[in-house]
């Protein structure tokens, strides 16, 4: 993971030149974390559902377990326990996993990982799929798939 600084809320933001000179130009995101009050039990849940494991990280003041991401030109994120930072479903901002050919197995997996489904696969065209759930932190979150 490139060298990271501590923001508000501990958004973590890359500090690499290159990285975040791409990042920045190209994308719309480059960071998102995802809140969790038990960090283990949400470890757990996101890497049943999604069949791969997250890369655990210590940090000042919090842990993450990051999702599998590019480093090089990808657009990472992690499951976050921070001072501060709490999860929840009433927000407004809704983060999409990329489960391209997977969105019905990971639909499938939720329900027994202790999540819910909150809206099943809806076609997007010609954007493919999208689907909600909330987690066992009680956090909305969006997965997308082209087929």
């Amino acid at each position: 993971m490139a060298h990271v600084r501590r923001e508000p809320c501990g958004t973590l933001k890359p500090i690499t030149p290159t990285i975040m000179a791409t990042q920045t130009k190209t994308n719309a995101l480059s960071w998102f974390e995802i809140y969790a009050a038990d960090f283990e039990r949400a470890r757990r849940f996101y890497e049943t559902i999604l069949e791969e494991p997250l890369t655990l990280s210590d940090m000042p003041g919090g842990k993450m377990a990051m999702f599998p991401f590019d480093q090089e030109n990808g657009i990472g994120g992690a499951v976050t326990v921070m001072e501060g930072c709490s999860p929840g479903g009433s927000g407004g901002t809704i983060v999409y996993l990329n489960v391209d050919g997977k969105l019905d197995a990971v639909l499938e997996r939720v329900p027994a990982a202790g999540g819910k489904v909150v809206r099943g696969r809806m076609p997007i065209p010609p954007h493919g799929f999208i689907a909600f759930f909330q987690d066992t932190e009680g956090n909305n979150v969006g997965l997308h798939s082209m087929s």
